[in-house]
């Protein structure tokens, strides 16, 4: 599994014009998911996602977690996290999950999230053309994987 991970005042997902998950402070995550993937990477991912502390304290340093300033999560998936481009001009997908493989873990991911983020998860829609739009909270954004 891999995850992109922004830090952000507010983010939203539309498709087709429609808003179809907003948040405020929290973070942004890009979901790509490989076939190997299983309950345990997932449980994983969730929990370090809840607990990094990427948040400033009163002192302005990186030492609150998600957990701790009640943000939420908007998650998005992202098969194209797993793109190759080491051959070719065109990037390979072959390490992605197929859908029917993908589609399962995308909504356990999302069912995990949901019992640990205070601030409440929104989600995109799988396989959908999205618009992401997001404000950055600061410069913060970290590659996660399992």
């Amino acid at each position: 599994m891999r995850v992109v991970l922004q830090r952000v005042s507010r983010g939203e997902v539309r498709i087709d014009g429609t808003s179809v998950g907003r948040i405020g402070r929290g973070f942004v995550l890009l979901a790509g998911f490989a076939a190997s993937d299983e309950e345990s990477t997932l449980t994983w991912m969730a929990d370090r996602i809840v607990g990094l502390r990427l948040f400033p304290d009163g002192d302005g340093r990186m030492n609150l977690s998600l957990d701790e300033v009640g943000g939420g999560a908007l998650v998005v998936s992202q098969f194209t996290l797993y793109g190759d481009t080491r051959k070719g001009r065109r990037p390979s997908f072959t390490d992605a999950a197929a859908p029917e493989i993908a589609v399962p873990l995308y909504e356990r991911f999302l069912a995990l999230l949901r019992e640990r983020v205070p601030g409440g998860v929104e989600s995109g829609r799988f396989g959908a053309m999205m618009d992401v739009e997001l404000v950055n909270d600061g410069p913060v954004t970290l590659i996660l994987e399992r």
